[in-house]
């Protein structure tokens, strides 16, 4: 009876000892985590020290531009008109009447501090998930470090371009619909200047945020959740799904600046379903060489 009861109590103190080197363990990883994090934190500071030092150059030629006729997406616009005038002239847009108003005392210097913080979090955003790939690094497997070595280069591209997209595409034709939008010709449009930035940020990060598509797919294809014959078998819903995003994305009349949203899209989509296949096609191959030895 004596010695079952030793033998109980060196098991009970062999536990408590892994269980609390696990929860050291979690903690060691805590602190690691947060040691990471403060590392971006600080270089995002940075960065919207910056912004201040370039806060003229971010309002006047960033954020307002796309409410002037002269912005680069409208007079694309109005030179592919020119080339295919069967597009019509609607499409062309040369007047932009936009009344933008601040209604609150401390708004401007409201506005500049929020301007200047998202513009330091947008650039630094390549450097946070820098970051995140060297806490999760060390716990992948050498196969899977180089499976995964270029996640921070493919998925900063990708948001850059989901920038630039939401920035030159989407953000321009719905603020031109938005403004020029009236139930009634009684009503004047007067917006306030922080309904128009976050209309602005809303847009071009959803944008950034939508192109992270083929990184989500490729996760959750190693995780054995997504697979090509799924997303091919779902691709009529998915471009449905794709119309009726860049319907409400960019409410205007007309087909073609619709489908000028919907096929970048398409494109994401497509290049998800390439990224799923080769997935698979690995896994496949490394269970041959597996069961084949």
């Amino acid at each position: 009876m004596s010695n079952n009861k030793a033998k109980d109590l060196i098991d009970s103190i062999k536990n408590k000892g892994k269980n609390l080197e696990a929860e050291m363990s979690f903690f060691d990883h805590l602190d690691i985590l947060r040691k990471h994090l403060l590392r971006a934190l600080a270089v995002i500071v940075v960065l919207v020290c910056v912004a201040f030092y370039f806060t003229d150059f971010i309002w006047h030629d960033v954020i307002m531009a796309p409410k002037n006729a002269d912005f680069w997406t409208y007079r694309m616009m109005c030179k592919l008109v020119e080339a295919f005038p069967s597009i019509g002239n609607e499409f062309c847009i040369t007047d932009i009447k936009a009344k933008i108003i601040n209604t609150e005392m401390s708004g401007q210097f409201t506005l500049q501090m929020n301007s200047c913080v998202m513009a330091g979090i947008i650039v630094g955003i390549p450097y946070l998930l820098f970051e995140i790939w060297l806490f999760i690094k060390p716990a992948l497997l050498e196969n899977e470090r180089k499976s995964a070595s270029g996640f921070v280069a493919f998925a900063s591209i990708l948001f850059a371009l989901g920038l630039l997209f939401g920035y030159y595409l989407i953000c321009p034709l719905s603020i031109n619909f938005l403004i020029n939008y009236t139930v009634d010709s009684s009503i004047e449009n007067t917006f306030t200047i922080s309904s128009y930035l976050s209309t602005v940020l809303t847009l071009t990060l959803g944008s950034g945020i939508i192109f992270q598509l083929p990184v989500v797919i490729y996760i959750l294809s190693k995780l054995g959740i997504m697979t090509p014959k799924f997303m091919r078998s779902t691709r009529r819903y998915a471009a449905v799904l794709i119309l009726i995003v860049a319907a409400v994305v960019t409410p205007t009349a007309d087909p073609y600046t619709m489908l000028i949203v919907a096929f970048p899209l398409f494109l994401l989509y497509e290049l998800s379903i390439i990224i799923s296949a080769r997935i698979e096609k690995k896994k496949q191959k490394a269970e041959l060489a597996f069961y084949g030895k």
